[in-house]
């Protein structure tokens, strides 16, 4: 799998928990106040079809869910992730969105309700596009005349890496980890409790330039930890360090007895200098080199 799908995928697998996407909802559209239940978000569609130049073509969205209320849909949200700054985002929204109230224009019900994006900006380099269609248009020389005829579509981008303190003080699901990490870089370290701890690192690593993810299960069981264990923030991320330090430990163990072996260093000498220069008993040399060494024919 490519490194952008991969990004897109795990970022999209934590935003789909109901608690996250609530947690996203309450403090970018209510400013922290706990109006959107997670107990009310369903999963909504993320696929709308457009007529292309010779076919219906599909456009996808990364995160779709339904705030439902007394049965009905109340609102419909959309989840927009971007890496990189695009200048004809709002094009693209005019597409997911319009898709979607299509989709109420052709349903047999009649209950309407409000389609809300959300773009989720994930980049270093500083959002600074147009954020609203009668800016991009007026930048383009368009006559006011014709902006006043003109529907005025409007981003709502939140640069995931820039969010004041104030405002990541909001979070109270593991988003507030991820933009605190984001903000504070290594040295952040929390006694906030982890919720979604395979999910949560996968996405720590993708926006750390992880190009490979496929592991973090296997890494957690060495780790020894598990889904359901009470883990707090600060302890992960020294388990993490520790393991990290460790597979930097065994590489080296495994240089040392190759590069030993190609000097035509005999095992018992090879052995000896495992044991004296990374401290291990003769046991565990042995076993190391049992497992790295070249059979030399």
């Amino acid at each position: 799998m490519k490194n952008k799908d991969t990004k897109d995928l795990v970022m999209k697998d934590f935003e789909a928990y109901p608690d996250v996407a609530a947690d996203l909802l309450n403090v970018f559209l209510h400013e922290g106040q706990q109006r959107v239940k997670q107990e009310n978000l369903l999963a909504a569609p993320t696929e709308t079809l457009y007529q292309g130049q010779e076919k219906l073509r599909n456009q996808l969205e990364d995160v779709g869910k339904y705030e439902m209320h007394s049965g009905r849909v109340r609102a419909m949200y959309l989840f927009a992730n971007q890496s990189r700054v695009d200048s004809k985002m709002l094009f693209r929204k005019a597409g997911y969105v319009g898709g979607a109230y299509r989709e109420q224009y052709k349903s047999r019900k009649n209950a309407f309700f409000p389609v809300i994006e959300l773009v989720l900006y994930w980049g270093e380099e500083r959002w600074n596009c147009r954020e609203s269609l009668h800016e991009l248009l007026h930048n383009r020389d368009a006559s006011e005349t014709l902006l006043k005829f003109t529907d005025n579509l409007k981003l709502h981008v939140f640069e995931m890496r820039n969010l004041s303190a104030e405002t990541r003080r909001l979070f109270q699901s593991d988003m507030r980890i991820v933009v605190d990490y984001l903000a504070e870089g290594n040295g952040y370290c929390s006694d906030r409790k982890i919720v979604h701890k395979e999910a949560l690192i996968k996405l720590l690593r993708v926006l750390s330039g992880d190009e490979n993810v496929e592991d973090t299960l296997s890494m957690m069981q060495e780790m020894k930890t598990k889904e359901e264990d009470d883990v707090k923030v600060c302890e992960l991320f020294e388990q993490y360090k520790r393991s990290g330090q460790e597979e930097e430990r065994e590489r080296s163990i495994e240089r040392m007895i190759l590069d030993n072996q190609e000097e035509h260093r005999t095992e018992e000498t090879i052995i000896g200098k495992l044991v004296r220069w990374f401290s291990l008993t003769r046991e565990q040399a042995k076993m190391y080199y049992d497992k790295y060494a070249r059979v030399v024919v």
